[in-house]
């Protein structure tokens, strides 16, 4: 079926434009589209955004969330922060996104943030680098303070006088965390269990057409390990780095799943069919027969794309998962029926998704540079995908690939592939992470150099210095330009861009400032800047005639 914009009216799969409904200037235009006049834009207003100029922010090693002219920020939520009377925010929060709980009103809703990991030294005081075998001197209870912190959280927020903020003690607050208990969306048990403890490791995600959320476990095997398997098909535990198995007997076949919260209840579910990988997200486009394709990247060095399409309305189960081939510009089925080569590796359909990564390497698929966040342009329907780095291949400072799915239907099985914009010096960006489209179609994109290679004078990302956000416009005299829009605090990533329904405000996690903290009284970074000194991960909302002004591009700059 061939792309519609009239569908992402009914469903935006992901942060494309942060909202479940497209202003009707959007549907009609198109690339190549004049001046769209927006009726609700006064004559004033638009003089004014006219004179606001958009500027280059100058890489910065400075402790401080910096933005260009024409945006401010505030804090929404930070670690540590009470949800309710025995709740609190979790730690690194990643994805977020956004859904209002009324149609008619697009200042209240439900907020949704990934908690990816921790930083062990904040959380439940264990300084891992005093030990040489840190591991053995971990205890319960400090793991289970890392198992809290760890999941997502809803809050409801709010508007008010420009001010984003928590609903203290709404019923919808809660946390998911690795404690909480959840159903395995399949027919088969995995590892003989039909449901399991907990989510951790929660990347990027995506939300449903039917209004639920959807969190992804990218690197799980840091917390329970992983099953790995030689030549003859003879299993061994490789053990984790955070070591959670030597209290909690989990396996890591559990983990590394599609994650579906229903934020009415809190229920989750995983679900197996999506396949088992390093998942950094899960976009999603819904067809006009109501069934759903579901993208997702593998984030980890030579590993592979994925596309799954349902065979059923509204389903993420019945379907077939597919791995891309890009150089052939073909999907190619993991369907353990159909492909030979699987069968003789893998005793059934489970087994290959279960070891999605080996069974993609059989059957050719391309191996990628970290596939990372996955976004569709809602005004062409061509897929954009983060290739963060891959320095084994001299890759280091990744891409942005470019998907055209043949005849604009995302059920097709053959595609063009085509490298949209390369990091380094010359673009000015390196390390592109997550991807945004606001009401005009730009992308805003966030960097993910890390930590230890952050602000170094022996290597190739000193130039960039800080991670930042990023807006490549789509219109006018900047059209098609990398321009820095945002700094990040010391160590920190921006993460989980997600635009409000009105496009008016931009959610934005600030993910582990101070992570190279060696001694707690003296952190390397102290965002937020409480009193405390302590630095924490939070969640802010960028606002400002700027982002305005991006907006309404198409009809200022044409």
């Amino acid at each position: 079926m061939k792309y519609n914009r009239r569908a992402f009216i009914k469903f935006l799969g992901k942060a494309s434009l942060g909202s479940l409904f497209i202003p009707p200037f959007l549907v009609n235009c198109s690339s190549n589209s004049s001046s769209i006049v927006s009726k609700n834009l006064s004559d004033k207003t638009l003089e004014r955004l006219k004179k606001l100029t958009l500027e280059n922010l100058i890489a910065s090693d400075t402790d401080d969330l910096l933005l260009s002219n024409g945006l401010n920020y505030h804090t929404i939520i930070k670690w540590g922060d009470a949800i309710s009377d025995h709740d609190t925010f979790g730690f690194n929060n990643d994805f977020t996104c956004f859904i209002p709980l009324n149609e008619n009103n697009s200042k209240d809703g439900l907020l949704w943030v990934n908690h990816e990991y921790v930083n062990p030294l904040f959380v439940s005081d264990f300084n891992y680098r005093e030990y040489e075998n840190p591991q053995q001197h971990r205890t319960k209870e400090q793991v289970d303070k890392e198992m809290y912190n760890v999941g997502g959280t809803i809050v409801r927020i709010r508007e008010e006088n420009g001010q984003w903020k928590v609903v203290k003690n709404d019923p919808y607050n809660r946390r998911i965390t690795a404690r909480t208990p959840m159903k395995l969306n399949w027919d088969t048990p995995i590892k003989g269990k039909t449901s399991v403890i907990g989510t951790h490791s929660n990347c990027s995600g995506g939300i449903t057409p039917w209004k639920t959320f959807l969190t992804c476990e990218e690197n799980y095997d840091n917390f329970f390990g992983e099953t790995e398997y030689d030549e003859n098909n003879r299993e061994t535990h490789r053990p984790s780095t955070e070591n959670w198995e030597n209290f909690y007997k989990y396996p890591p076949e559990h983990y590394g799943w599609v994650v579906e919260v229903d934020p009415k209840d809190g229920t989750a579910q995983k679900h197996i069919a999506l396949g088992r990988f390093a998942h950094e997200c899960c976009t999603l486009y819904e067809l006009e027969d109501k069934r759903v394709v579901a993208y997702s990247g593998d984030d980890k060095d030579n590993e592979h794309l994925y596309k799954f399409i349902s065979s059923k309305p509204q389903s993420l189960k019945e379907g077939t998962l597919y791995v891309a081939d890009t150089k052939e510009g073909k999907w190619i089925p993991l369907d353990w029926k159909k492909q030979p080569v699987l069968q003789k590796k893998f005793k059934n359909q489970t087994e290959v998704l279960i070891r999605a990564r080996e069974a993609s390497k059989l059957v050719g698929a391309t191996e990628l540079n970290r596939p990372e966040d996955i976004e569709i342009d809602p005004i062409t329907g061509n897929i954009f995908v983060s290739l963060t780095n891959n320095k084994s291949k001299n890759d280091f400072h990744g891409s942005i690939l470019k998907i055209e799915e043949t005849n604009g239907a995302f059920d097709s099985l053959t595609f063009k592939a085509a490298t949209f914009k390369a990091g380094g010096k010359e673009s000015g960006f390196s390390c592109p992470d997550n991807l945004a489209f606001d009401l005009s179609g730009n992308l805003w994109i966030t960097s993910d150099i890390s930590g230890s290679d952050m602000n170094r004078d022996d290597n190739l990302y000193r130039p960039f210095k800080n991670n930042s956000l990023f807006v490549i416009p789509r219109y006018g005299q900047d059209s098609g330009k990398v321009i820095r829009v945002a700094s990040a605090p010391k160590d920190a990533e921006l993460t989980g861009p997600w635009f409000s329904p009105d496009g008016k405000t931009l959610f934005l996690s600030v993910q582990h400032p101070g992570e190279q903290t060696r001694d707690k009284n003296n952190p390397t970074s102290k965002w937020p800047f409480d009193k405390d000194g302590i630095p924490k991960p939070a969640v802010v909302a960028i606002s400002g005639d700027l982002i305005e002004k991006m907006n309404h591009l198409n009809q200022i700059e044409v």
